[in-house]
C-alpha cells in the first residue's frame, strides 16, 4: 500500500531508545525504529520525529530533588539532543537522509528550528527529528510533538511508547487493565490517562489532530499502524 501525500510525525520516548538496558541507548534499538522508518519513506509518506530525553535525564524527576524546574528542564533538553544525533547517526547508517533542528540554537550541532526550512526538507524526502521540545522549559516533548505536528501540517501524529496503546490504568501495574480501540480527547482528559500530557491532549483536540498511540519494540509497527493494522488506539474528536 502507497503512504503517498501521507504526512506524519513519529514521537520517540526517550525510554523506548533504551531497549533492555536501564539507561542510555541500545543499538540494536536504534536500527529497529532507523529501519521502520524507512520502510515508511519508502512506502512515500514524509516523516518527521520528536524525541523525548527520558533515557538521560528528566528534568520533571530532578525539580522534585530540589533542583530549580527550570534549569532541569533546560538540561533535559540538551538531552533530547544526544537522542536526536544517535537518531540521526543511525538512520543515515540505512540510507536515510536526515535533519536534526533544535528549538534551542546549537549550530555546531545542528539546525535552529524554521518551519519553512523544515517543511522543505520533508517534501525533498529527508526526515526531520526536532530536539529540544518547544524550547521552553514547563512543556514536556508531547506537547512538542502535537505542536510539531500542527505546524508541518501532518495528518496524523503516532506516539511510539512502551505499551500497545492507551488503557484505562497502567497495564505493567494492574493485570486486568482494559485498553481503548479508540478514545475520544475529552476522554482522555475527563480520566485524566496519562499517556500524554494533558496540555497536550488539548492543543490536539483544538487543532483536530488525530493520535495513534502503539508499541515502538514491535518491529515493522511503524508501517502497519499507518495502514491501519496491528493493535494501537486512535485518540480523536468526538
Amino acid at each position: 500500500m502507497s503512504l503517498k501525500k501521507l504526512r506524519v510525525l513519529l514521537k520517540v520516548s526517550g525510554e523506548a531508545l533504551m531497549g533492555s538496558r536501564n539507561y542510555g541507548h541500545d543499538i540494536d534499538t536504534l536500527n529497529g525504529i532507523s529501519n521502520d522508518i524507512k520502510e515508511v519513506c519508502d512506502l512515500g509518506a514524509e516523516v518527521c520525529l520528536v524525541v523525548g530525553g527520558g533515557n538521560i535525564y528528566r528534568g520533571a524527576d530532578a525539580s522534585t530533588l530540589g533542583m530549580e524546574r527550570a534549569t532541569a528542564d533546560y538540561m533535559g533538553m540538551l538531552a533530547t539532543v544526544i537522542n536526536a544525533l544517535a537518531l540521526q547517526n543511525t538512520m543515515e547508517k540505512h540510507d536515510i537522509h536526515t535533519r536534526v533542528q533544535s528549538a534551542i540554537p546549537i549550530t555546531t550541532m545542528c539546525e535552529q528550528y524554521i518551519r519553512r526550512r523544515a517543511k522543505r526538507h520533508m517534501q525533498k524526502g529527508r526526515v526531520v527529528i526536532f530536539a529540544t521540545g518547544i524550547g521552553n522549559p514547563f512543556f514536556t516533548t508531547d506537547s512538542a510533538a502535537v505542536l510539531r505536528a500542527i505546524e508541518m501540517n501532518c495528518d496524523i501524529l503516532l506516539k511510539g511508547t512502551n505499551v500497545d496503546g492507551v488503557y484505562n490504568v497502567d497495564p505493567k501495574k494492574d493485570k486486568a487493565a482494559q485498553k481503548y480501540t479508540e478514545i475520544t480527547y475529552t476522554d482522555v482528559l475527563k480520566d485524566n490517562l496519562k499517556i500524554m500530557d494533558m496540555a497536550a491532549i488539548a492543543v490536539a483536540r483544538e487543532n483536530k489532530l488525530p493520535i495513534k498511540v502503539f508499541s515502538i519494540n514491535k518491529r515493522g509497527n511503524f508501517a502497519k499502524i499507518l495502514q491501519d493494522q496491528g493493535e494501537f488506539t486512535l485518540i480523536r474528536g468526538e
